[in-house]
């Protein structure tokens, strides 16, 4: 005799609540299942998403700080979770992930839509994410919520090697030095393109021991800077890369130089090579990595919403890593 199971719906999520280094082992197990189902769903049986780094979501978490997001079970336990960004007039989601017994229910667009009432609150410009180009779902599901698709955002990677100059570090001014270099970064990065602000990301980074900020020098003023993370995105494996999350650059003349020092840092810090997101938008950009022997490794969908889509650069070039 087969018994009959009684259906229950599922109880509605409760939040947002704000997100604590507390969280990261819960934040990891939805993390890891919800992007698991994800690739299941995407034809990629057998794939396992791992962890990610303590660290990296301690950095992810105070650097969305209020927009640090979860939602709770009627257990108390995570259901969902948004890191909502904003630096400046740029704001971003990511990572973001539903349980997956949540998924199809309407939690989902309430994560989101509370992601994009926080960034309006903010004043943002800028609203966006990025998604795997393959998921159609996901691409659907974002579209319906007013997102529109852009261009792909390429990963890039070139070797580490020893360069003919030492990079002048963020981490390694002394005091006085480094509020000067806070005021000339945020100069830089508004005249590129204005209302952006990566000074707390500068700051966390260096705080959080997570990486570092190169700063580019050229007669004397600030041509660029470059925010890397040295510290592995996975739990438990070693130092492989050193992932470029914001550069700034004056003029287009400012990439080699730039590059260079990179990859020198990526070599004394450790690393095998340098990874940088190109935006689609700087095709030169692409081709000049290309020609100097960058590997393309992963590719992503950048989406904005609808009436907050990235404008152009004034001058020079602006990387906004939309991922940790």
């Amino acid at each position: 005799m087969v018994s009959a199971r009684t259906w229950r719906p599922l109880a509605p999520m409760d939040g947002p609540y704000r997100a604590s280094a507390a969280d990261v082992g819960a934040l990891n197990v939805v993390f890891s299942d919800a992007f698991t189902e994800r690739y299941r769903r995407d034809g990629m049986v057998g794939v396992r998403v791992p962890n990610l780094n303590p660290h990296v979501w301690r950095y992810a978490i105070e650097d969305a700080a209020g927009g640090a997001m979860l939602w709770r079970d009627a257990r108390g336990e995570i259901a969902a979770f948004n890191m909502v960004h904003h630096s400046g007039v740029e704001g971003w989601m990511g990572p973001l992930a539903v349980r997956t017994e949540y998924q199809g229910s309407g939690a989902g667009k309430d994560v989101v839509e509370r992601g994009i009432a926080w960034l309006r609150e903010k004043g943002t410009r800028v609203i966006g994410l990025e998604t795997m180009p393959r998921t159609m779902d996901n691409i659907g599901f974002y579209s319906g919520l007013g997102f529109v698709p852009g261009r792909l955002t390429v990963t890039l990677t070139l070797d580490a090697a020893h360069g003919d100059a030492t990079a002048e570090l963020f981490g390694r001014l002394n005091a006085r030095d480094r509020d000067d270099a806070i005021i000339a970064t945020k100069a830089l990065a508004n005249a590129v393109s204005p209302g952006y602000d990566f000074t707390r990301e500068i700051e966390l980074t260096e705080t959080l021991a997570v990486g570092d900020t190169v700063l580019l020098h050229q007669r004397g003023t600030l041509a660029g800077f470059a925010v890397c993370h040295t510290a592995p995105l996975v739990e438990g494996r070693v130092r492989e890369e050193l992932r470029v999350l914001k550069l700034v650059l004056a003029s287009d003349a400012s990439l080699d130089p730039m590059v260079r020092l990179l990859r020198d840092v990526a070599k004394r810090s450790g690393t095998r090579r340098v990874a940088f997101r190109m935006q689609g938008e700087y095709d030169w950009a692409y081709k000049r990595l290309i020609a100097l022997g960058a590997r393309v490794r992963w590719t992503d969908l950048r989406m904005s919403l609808d009436g907050y889509e990235e404008q152009p650069p004034r001058l020079g070039m602006l990387l906004s890593n939309w991922e940790i």
